[in-house]
């Protein structure tokens, strides 16, 4: 059994003598009072662990919500990369064809939207 002495826990109450003057009833009261306060302090860190036990199931399931966001998120992504990839791919054979007149009509349409959203804003 581990001396409450030595871990600084004794009770001031007892550290008077009290335990001792009233012969074995006195005794055994303040060892029912002790007894008592150290279940109510072990229901309290009980109920304390249940709180972060909870807790921490929460925070489980969210990492795990959140992991599955960015895997879909990535997944996304690459889609449109690839997506990309194929326009350019598209564009560079199309370049490399010898049509420069379909450059020029994608460079035009390219400033024509550019200067109608430049419109759009300047006139709001």
């Amino acid at each position: 059994m581990i001396s409450l002495e030595k871990h600084g826990m004794r009770r001031s109450h007892l550290a008077d003598g009290y335990g001792m003057q009233g012969g074995g009833h006195q005794q055994q009261s303040s060892s029912q009072l002790i007894e008592e306060e150290n279940e109510s302090m072990a229901s309290l860190l009980s109920d304390k662990v249940k709180t972060l036990k909870s807790l921490s199931i929460d925070i489980g399931n969210e990492a795990r919500e959140q992991n599955k966001f960015l895997k879909s998120l990535d997944d996304d992504f690459d889609k449109g990369g690839g997506f990309l990839q194929s326009t350019m791919s598209r564009v560079t054979a199309m370049a490399k064809a010898g049509h420069n007149c379909y450059i020029l009509y994608l460079l035009l349409f390219a400033m024509f939207v550019f200067f109608i959203c430049w419109f759009i804003i300047k006139t709001s």
